[in-house]
């Protein structure tokens, strides 16, 4: 079993002072820093772009684990890897040429994933899954902090480690030191945290995590 890791959500951070942010959940156990890149399109929500991703780079040497929550994300592909994405996760159901994707993102150095919405089969992995370093399931709709674990993902993240048994699991969603618990016994090893994490105190919630984890 890979070991566990905690990538709090910097969606659920307080935007105005989010340099200060990143620098206290490095302090507090983090693994990574997961980044939600929305454009309001391919979901109803909008966040930040490379700009920002650019400019609080340098507050931490954490691997960014940034998930591109947007149409077509082959068009924005090396901006993202030019501000400093260490694993680049894209959307099986945003583009129409997943496999040209995954090569693209493979072709400069860093580490690939694709991430399923809830009511997205595994099966659309099949013939990609032996390229790629990580698996996302969203737990939840995605879009917005703070929603309600789905269930269903459990079962999605048994179906995923039996198609593979090395590639890390991800999982985002309404990641509590509950519902971590069933998601690392069906397979999980990496977990999103935002509101669990950004609504208490930091290095006990990340605590919480790795242990219950």
């Amino acid at each position: 079993m890979k070991s566990i890791k905690v990538a709090p959500s910097i969606l659920s951070a307080d935007f105005s002072k989010l340099g200060e942010e990143i620098v206290a959940i490095d302090k507090a156990g983090a693994d990574w820093i997961h980044i939600d890149v929305m454009d309001g399109i391919f979901v109803p929500n909008i966040t930040f772009g490379a700009p920002v991703i650019k400019c609080i780079r340098e507050k931490t040497k954490l691997p960014f684990d940034v998930h591109l929550m947007i149409t077509s994300p082959e068009r924005y592909i090396e901006d993202f890897v030019k501000a400093g994405a260490d694993i680049i996760v894209v959307h099986a159901e945003s583009t129409v040429h997943l496999h040209r994707v995954i090569q693209q993102v493979k072709s400069y150095g860093v580490k690939v994933g694709v991430s399923l919405n809830p009511a997205t089969s595994p099966e659309v992995l099949k013939y990609v899954i032996d390229e790629l370093d990580l698996v996302l399931v969203m737990s939840v709709n995605p879009g917005f902090g703070g929603q309600s674990f789905i269930e269903s993902s459990v079962e999605k993240v048994k179906a995923i480690r039996e198609m593979n048994k090395d590639i890390e699991i991800e999982v985002d969603g309404g990641i509590t030191d509950k519902t971590i618990v069933k998601c690392k016994e069906a397979g999980a090893n990496v977990f999103v945290a935002g509101s669990y994490v950004f609504k208490g105190e930091y290095k006990e919630r990340i605590s919480n995590l790795k242990k219950e984890g």
